[in-house]
């Protein structure tokens, strides 16, 4: 059998989704970390990253998934994670702490997108906010 790899953007967003959380529960797999999939939005979450071995701290991730650097205001206070893929890497970072980061480097804040719209999204986030991130990066 010959195996050709996908290509990311032939697939539909159900597909996606599907492809980034192999990705990302592969990345999480290097630091301890089993991830099960959720079919409903549980909490907020689209998969539960459950830590295998004792960290010292929280032993079970709620995640949300995105193609993007997002921040939404329906996370707020809920105790999500965002994970999300920037320039070839992963990331995964508690929501508001993400959110604080995005107040010290960027002006997301005092957008409509996020004043009206309640969320603000990026695939090209300024290097300030890049560089917050850096220990967020798996």
């Amino acid at each position: 059998m010959h195996f050709t790899k996908v290509e990311y953007n032939n697939l539909n967003s159900r597909q996606k989704e599907v492809f980034n959380f192999h990705k990302v529960a592969a990345a999480l797999a290097d630091y301890g970390f089993n991830c099960l999939k959720l079919t409903d939005d549980w909490e907020g979450a689209d998969f539960l990253a459950y830590r295998m071995v004792d960290s010292g701290g929280a032993n079970t991730l709620k995640v949300q998934l995105k193609g993007r650097l997002t921040i939404d205001q329906k996370y707020i206070g809920k105790g999500i994670w965002i994970a999300f893929p920037l320039k070839g890497a992963w990331y995964l970072v508690e929501h508001d702490g993400l959110v604080e980061k995005v107040r010290q480097t960027t002006n997301w804040l005092n957008t409509a997108s996020w004043m009206e719209g309640k969320q603000y999204h990026s695939d090209s986030p300024n290097a300030a906010l890049i560089e917050s991130l850096e220990g967020n990066r798996l």
